[in-house]
């Protein structure tokens, strides 16, 4: 469900954004491991999750938009693809959260060699891998603000009251 309020909508992005530092340390905790490949699967695994909960929490999910009304739900796809954004109301696969992180594949690339230089390597590789899921998830969660932000004052004007 879209959020019904500016309060409520600002209470969700503050609640994201928390969830991406939480899951970007996650990420950097992956890299830290010296094993070849698992910093990306785990950046994968991680960032799939992370996009699909943001979505859903704004009420922009892939689910949560087919069942809106057919004005909103155009209204909603419509104000994400003036904003440019690939992700929201999109499935979220594994296979979509790789092409995204083959965008900022040049940093990913080197993470993965540098980590293999004895213990400065693997802080660089981690700080690299937080940088990247931290980056990437707070543009999503900007992108759904504003999509939904839209919706709450659509012409100017408040859709929902406030309770």
């Amino acid at each position: 469900m879209l959020p019904v309020n500016q309060t409520q909508l600002d209470q969700i992005r503050a609640d994201c954004h928390a969830l991406v530092r939480s899951r970007a340390r996650l990420s950097a905790g992956a890299a830290v491991i010296p094993v070849p490949g698992m910093d990306m699967v785990a950046d994968v695994m991680v960032f799939s999750e992370l996009l699909e909960n943001i979505s859903a929490r704004f009420g922009l999910s892939h689910t949560q938009i087919g069942q809106l009304d057919p004005a909103t739900r155009k209204y909603v796809m419509l104000a994400a693809g003036r904003l440019g954004s690939e992700l929201i109301g999109k499935l979220v696969t594994k296979q979509l959260a790789k092409l995204l992180l083959a965008k900022v594949g040049t940093k990913l690339l080197g993470k993965t060699l540098v980590r293999f230089v004895p213990l400065a390597g693997q802080a660089v590789a981690a700080t690299i891998s937080y940088r990247v899921v931290a980056r990437l998830g707070n543009n999503h969660i900007e992108d759904c603000y504003r999509v939904a932000q839209g919706y709450l004052t659509q012409d100017g004007a408040l859709v929902a009251q406030q309770p």
